[in-house]
């Protein structure tokens, strides 16, 4: 079931965040994570988020800032079981065109989007990680 975000869900959600961030980008410290943390957390709420939950606990969420995706994370018990696509989903139906940011080497990522119709607008360099990223458009 995909529902808005409760204040309540926080804790929930960052564990997800730091944890699939530092399996999904074993290219970038865990220090990186780590400092960001506590930032993220003060900003996310001011997203627009719907998490995923199974059984009443939260297996993933993805936070919007209009038309721009700010992450989707799985759980990675959860990953591979329809979670991901269903929440991307939910941003589809609520609008007609959504841009994101993924790293080149996040291929998991990149080729979920890829496959979920996501095109490459543009090469980019993070300038925090200095990773190499993509700006993908999707429009209906």
């Amino acid at each position: 079931m995909i529902r808005k975000f409760k204040s309540s869900d926080i804790d929930a959600i960052m564990q997800i965040w730091i944890e699939e961030n530092i399996n999904a980008h074993s290219f970038i410290s865990k220090e990186y994570w780590g400092k960001n943390y506590d930032y993220v957390k003060s900003v996310l709420p001011n997203a627009e988020i719907y998490v995923y939950t199974n059984n009443n606990e939260i297996s993933g969420f993805i936070g919007l800032n209009s038309r721009y995706i700010e992450g989707i994370f799985v759980k990675s018990g959860s990953q591979n079981k329809g979670c991901g696509t269903a929440l991307l989903n939910k941003a589809k139906h609520k609008n007609t065109q959504l841009t994101l940011n993924v790293y080149e080497k996040n291929l998991k990522a990149f080729n979920f989007y890829k496959k979920n119709g996501f095109k490459i607008m543009e090469e980019n360099i993070d300038s925090e990680t200095k990773e190499k990223e993509y700006l993908m458009m999707w429009k209906k």
